[in-house]
């Protein structure tokens, strides 16, 4: 009797099991697919190409955004020179190579403005845009002061006196590198064409941004 009162509470649970699954079907597979997103961002920071390419064959989806820092994969490994995971990354069918993170950094940028040069040439030579509204590689080139990279980006087709958006300050590549405070990228980058006598929003030419923010150090 004990026995079979066992059976009947045992067989309660597997039917009420079946109907919470019946109602909530991705139950499971989103605790699971939570999991794996965690796991595979993690892998993606410590240049863990293995794991990475493990997890996308299981369904991972490369281009979507880190929900603890609003970064796709691309710019993470771009950030942390994850440079075995960003190639795993850039040979994934579907790869989006201009995903923004949520402040608006693509990997390109990201690559610019930590001076890492490698990773750039490698999105550059898959098609990631030099030239986008708003903020571009230049600028974080610029800013960064890495002349090489400047280089290469002006050489494909990086627009000189892109402006970032008003809200930021209409800055020009040379207007960050004069804030910034690298004067052979400001000499650099007037030597290729960049207009000097351009103003931010806030009226200030490179030069005048310059003696600003030499004043404020």
């Amino acid at each position: 009797m004990m026995q079979r009162r066992g059976f009947l509470r045992l067989t309660g649970r597997a039917i009420l099991a079946g109907i919470v699954l019946a109602a909530f079907p991705g139950t499971a597979v989103l605790a699971a697919t939570s999991e794996q997103t965690t796991n595979f961002f993690r892998a993606v920071a410590m240049d863990d190409a293995a794991t990475v390419k493990s997890l996308l064959a299981a369904g991972v989806d490369p281009n979507q955004q880190n929900p603890l820092g609003g970064e796709p994969a691309l710019v993470i490994a771009a950030r942390e020179a994850s440079m075995r995971v960003l190639r795993t990354l850039l040979d994934q069918p579907g790869i989006q190579l201009d995903a923004t993170a949520m402040n608006g950094n693509t990997a390109l940028m990201m690559a610019a403005f930590k001076r890492n040069r490698p990773a750039a040439e490698a999105l550059i030579a898959r098609g990631a845009a030099v030239n986008r509204p708003g903020w571009t590689p230049l600028h974080y080139a610029a800013a960064s002061g890495d002349e090489d990279l400047a280089r290469l980006l002006i050489k494909r087709g990086a627009k000189l006196d892109a402006v970032s958006p008003p809200a930021s300050g209409s800055f020009t590549p040379l207007m960050m590198a004069a804030r910034e405070g690298h004067p052979d990228m400001v000499a650099f980058l007037m030597e290729q064409g960049a207009n000097p006598k351009l103003t931010n929003s806030e009226g200030r030419t490179a030069a005048q941004i310059a003696e600003q923010a030499r004043a404020g150090r």
